[in-house]
């Protein structure tokens, strides 16, 4: 059919016109915002427009080892980086023992960050390869372990530790320093799986390596993580403990950083963790372990390379003891405190004298004090969670628990055995936690902006659950601003978000401080939002409160701040089940500090705390068919620990 000529000139016309009135007629961005009332706080009548915060929380793990580290991979796990990374997007996997595991939700973002000395050795070593079979120890740990089952396969582990470690006695002829070629092609091979499963806008896969620094048991580890790719991970080989070319000082490993930077032009940071297994080293307040004062370059050179801390993993909470926090009655949460991490089942006991110096509260507390005295806060840092597991599988769900190595995949005796001891207690393999993940605010799921939120400490961590949170603090922020459902906007427009810095109080003027969570789709409701304030005052010492600022189910605060009514606990363990009728989906507050003193610096963070579910132990249980052992908890209250925003009287 053919069309007539007048319908062809109406058509044109019609489309000549309505293209000009788009072209010609376009509102100008200046002319928008005169149209949007001064109360909202978008820059476009569509929220998601125009928006120029971090508004993408994404979820990973920046702690995880796989078969390549010589720990996990002589306890039995043959997972490799790239299957690591194949799990983490949500793809099903085999366990090394034999287990289908998938987790419920794909991670965001993943580093695998195998053990750095002696990397890459037992692959090669559990493979028979011929320089090391001709070494009497290397054929006799290769002969048992391929026929070690699982009980055993840790025992030997240990032992190949200790000889690295502790005694010494490794053969030198077969280790696999960062000058071998064995070392060299395990790093391309770490780097090439982190490259080929990085997908910007998609998945991140970073790049990074665990420095194990272990003196005589007493963790001084740091993660090392890169914002580059492989052309600027490849040009140095990880920097290691083991003398001549590598060191267990902490401040070596800062200098190995600043050379990296200089060499490559890249950027690096460092996690530290476990400070509560460094039997009082993590958070020197005087001088390091090795006798050298604390001084204007350590404070500098800690503040610089090491701006978050890994507060939740497998190996306890590392927030606060209650020994230090008498008055917190959630400080004592998985707290791992009855001594150090020697390789084996006897470790050095814990001494009450240790405690200040490895829990990130009282870090934070005597952070402000250091800074007074030099300067520079060594200790201003930002919290994010970790599972460091050794299975390859990042699994920090109670109910998809895999252990901390392959030696504790599920199976019905998996929680009797001794995990740790010492003189002044033991731990059997039901006290390990299942934690914790790292909860990320970014504009885009790629590298920089991952990496670019950690430096800016613009992160949280959690003991596994996902839940929503947001922290900001500011001068101005009111009810009103809570009332949106984009409440970031007024966040960012009338304060700093969470590892921000407030200054110089306007006269009259306390901090107020918006929080607000949104429970994990698939956790628990929330039980309350907690501020923890820590302060020096004006003599030089330093104090601590928590205050409730939020709760549910219409409970009371009292003129302490405080919540004196527990939440409730609905957990069955008998089917390892609860129910989601106490607590709220989400809670938030617009909070003013009661006792504020401008005059005093001061840091202040929130903890959310879910209603009780069950523990991976009475899950265990129920899926077994047998009964929770004595001592091991039953339910557990999942949390998230935002990273501190810092008040300081001056800029």
């Amino acid at each position: 059919m053919k069309m007539s000529i007048r319908l062809i000139l109406v058509l044109v016309t019609v489309s000549f016109f309505t293209s000009a009135f788009a072209q010609d007629i376009p509102v100008k961005e200046s002319d928008q915002k005169k149209m949007l009332s001064e109360k909202y706080k978008g820059k476009s009548y569509s929220p998601h427009a125009k928006r120029d915060f971090p508004s993408k929380v994404l979820w990973g793990d920046s702690h995880l080892h796989t078969g390549m580290s010589f720990d996990a991979g002589t306890a039995g796990c043959i997972l490799l980086p790239e299957d690591a990374y194949r799990f983490a997007k949500g793809e099903e996997v085999i366990s090394s023992f034999g287990i289908p595991v998938k987790l419920s939700r794909p991670l965001d973002w993943l580093a695998v960050t195998d053990h750095s000395d002696n990397m890459g050795f037992v692959i090669d070593m559990i493979a028979g390869k011929p320089e090391i079979m001709a070494n009497p120890m290397g054929k006799d740990w290769h002969d048992r372990l391929t026929v070690a089952n699982k009980e055993e396969k840790p025992e030997i582990a240990y032992e190949i530790i200790k000889a690295l470690m502790v005694t010494k006695t490794f053969p030198q002829e077969i280790y696999y320093g960062p000058e071998s070629a064995g070392y060299k092609s395990t790093w391309e091979n770490i780097v090439g799986a982190a490259e080929k499963h990085n997908d910007p806008g998609q998945f991140t896969a970073m790049i990074g390596y665990e420095w194990t620094s272990t003196l005589n048991g007493n963790n001084l580890h740091r993660n090392v993580l890169y914002r580059d790719g492989a052309v600027e991970a490849l040009r140095l080989v990880p920097y290691t403990t083991t003398p001549p070319l590598g060191s267990s000082d902490p401040m070596e490993l800062w200098k190995w950083m600043t050379n990296y930077e200089k060499e490559t032009g890249g950027q690096v940071l460092a996690i530290a963790h476990n400070g509560n297994l460094s039997n009082g080293l993590m958070f020197p307040l005087v001088a390091q372990y090795t006798g050298r004062e604390l001084d204007d370059f350590y404070m500098k050179e800690r503040a610089k390379w090491e701006p978050i801390y890994e507060i939740t993993q497998i190996k306890g909470d590392g927030e606060a003891h209650p020994l230090l926090s008498p008055k917190d009655e959630f400080a004592d949460y998985e707290t791992w405190d009855f001594g150090n991490i020697v390789p084996g089942n006897m470790v050095i006991a814990k001494e009450t004298e240790m405690l200040p110096k490895e829990y990130a509260r009282e870090a934070l507390k005597n952070g402000m004090v250091l800074e007074s005295k030099f300067g520079t806060n060594p200790y201003k840092m930002g919290f994010v969670g970790a599972t460091d597991s050794h299975t390859g599988l990042a699994t920090a769900q109670e109910d998809n628990f895999f252990g901390k190595h392959s030696g504790y995949e599920p199976d019905p005796n998996r929680m009797d055995h001794l995990f740790m001891q010492s003189t002044v207690g033991k731990m059997m393999s039901w006290g390990q936690v299942a934690a914790g993940l790292g909860a990320v605010w970014a504009k885009d799921n790629t590298r920089k902006e991952i990496f670019d939120a950690m430096q800016r400490k613009e992160v949280y961590a959690t003991t596994g659950s996902r839940m929503a949170v947001r922290f900001f603090g500011g001068w101005e922020y009111t009810d009103e601003d809570l009332m949106s459902r984009e409440p970031a906007f007024a966040g960012y427009q009338k304060g700093v978000p969470m590892g921000g810095d407030l200054f110089d109080a306007p006269t009259g003027k306390a901090p107020t401080f918006m929080v607000y969570a949104l429970r994990d789709p698939i956790g628990g409701n929330l039980d309350r939002i907690q501020i923890i304030k820590g302060w020096l005052d004006k003599d030089g010492a330093t104090h601590e409160r928590v205050y409730d600022v939020a709760v549910s189910d219409g409970r009371v605060i009292d003129k302490d701040g405080r919540c004196k009514k527990d939440v409730g606990n609905t957990v069955d363990a008998a089917t390892a089940s609860f129910k989601n009728s106490i607590g709220a989906s989400e809670l938030s507050v617009v909070w003013t500090d009661p006792e504020f003193d401008p005059k005093q610096k001061a840091f202040y963070y929130a903890r959310v705390i879910e209603i009780p579910t069950p523990r991976w132990t009475t899950i265990d249980a129920f899926r077994f068919g047998i009964e929770i052992p004595e001592g091991a908890p039953v339910s557990t209250q999942e949390r998230a620990y935002t990273s501190p925003i810092w008040y300081s009287p001056k800029k």
